[in-house]
Formats: structure tokens, C-alpha cells, sequence
């Protein structure tokens, strides 16, 4: 980066502060952001650009460059149990993601999801109904030539449940 680019960069730190302390009014932070945020982006593609364009010359920059995108984040912050100690120990940081992660699929709402539900009773609410008329519409509005989804299910496939029906 140049000493533009990391100018701006400062900038848009310096405009955060100050429209967290009420300094800076809300578009003004924005347009910073937007500036920064633009010239980044053009700088990081004209890196990327020169990187491909001399893979044959330079080698080693552009392996370098791909291994610190495959860098990744080896452990876990600190983690807090149900009762709000520390968890230490491995096997009480798995027990604990395990439980956040299985209480997204059984409802069970534990004392760090809580704020997440916070105004919203959805022990007493009914649950959703879908009704047929639904499907159709949403399976009439599907875009066939579109690629399947998480589901594997080709909208092609879909499409054809439809019209056989």
C-alpha cells in the first residue's frame, strides 16, 4: 500500500471514532468509508493483477501471496459455560460449542443465546404454516436455469413437480 492509500485508511478509523463520540455526522463517515473501502478494493486488484501477469518471472511472490490467503485461525477465544466460568480445558470448550450450536436445533435457549431472542415469545407462538397455493407460487416463479441449491436439488427437477402435478 502506499502513503495514499494507508491515508485514507487512518481517515476512515479517525471518522469512526469521531462519529462514535457523536464528532462526525453519520454521512460523513459514510462517504470516508466508501472512499477507503474504494481504494482498497482497487488496490488490491491491481496487486492481484500484477501477481498474475509476472507468476512466470516471480514465483515466489505469487505462492506467498496465495499461502497467506490460506492462513487460518488455529484455536478458540476464550469460552464462557452455561454458569459463566472459564472454560479451560478441550474437552469443555467442544461440550460448550456443541451445546450453543445443538440449542440452534432443539429451541433450548441458554443464558448467552438469550439476548439474541430478547422480545420475542416463541414458546407461545404457533408455528408457521405453509400452505400448498404457496408452493406452487414460489415453484411457478423459480428460475429453471439457475444452479441447485444447498439442497442438491436441481430447480429443473423442481419445475417438473409442478407441471406433473
Amino acid at each position: 500500500m502506499n502513503k495514499e492509500l494507508l491515508g485514507k485508511v487512518r481517515q476512515k478509523k479517525e471518522a469512526y471514532r469521531g462519529w462514535k463520540q457523536g464528532q462526525v455526522a453519520w454521512e460523513e463517515y459514510r462517504e470516508t468509508v466508501r472512499a477507503a473501502r474504494d481504494q482498497v478494493r482497487k488496490a488490491k486488484a491491481l496487486t492481484e493483477i500484477s501477481l498474475a501477469r509476472d507468476v512466470k518471472d516471480n514465483k515466489k511472490s505469487f505462492y506467498r501471496y496465495v499461502s497467506e490467503k490460506r492462513r487460518t485461525r488455529e484455536n478458540v477465544g476464550p469460552l464462557w459455560n452455561e454458569t459463566g466460568d472459564l472454560v479451560t480445558q478441550d474437552m469443555e470448550e467442544a461440550e460448550v460449542l456443541n451445546d450453543f450450536f445443538a440449542s440452534v436445533f432443539t429451541g433450548k435457549c441458554l443464558s448467552h443465546t438469550a439476548q439474541v431472542t430478547e422480545g420475542r415469545d416463541w414458546e407461545n407462538a404457533e408455528p408457521p404454516t405453509v400452505g400448498e397455493d404457496q408452493v406452487r407460487e414460489y415453484l411457478r416463479k423459480l428460475k429453471v436455469h439457475k444452479s441447485m441449491g444447498p439442497d442438491e436439488m436441481h430447480p429443473w427437477d423442481l419445475m417438473s413437480c409442478i407441471r406433473g402435478s
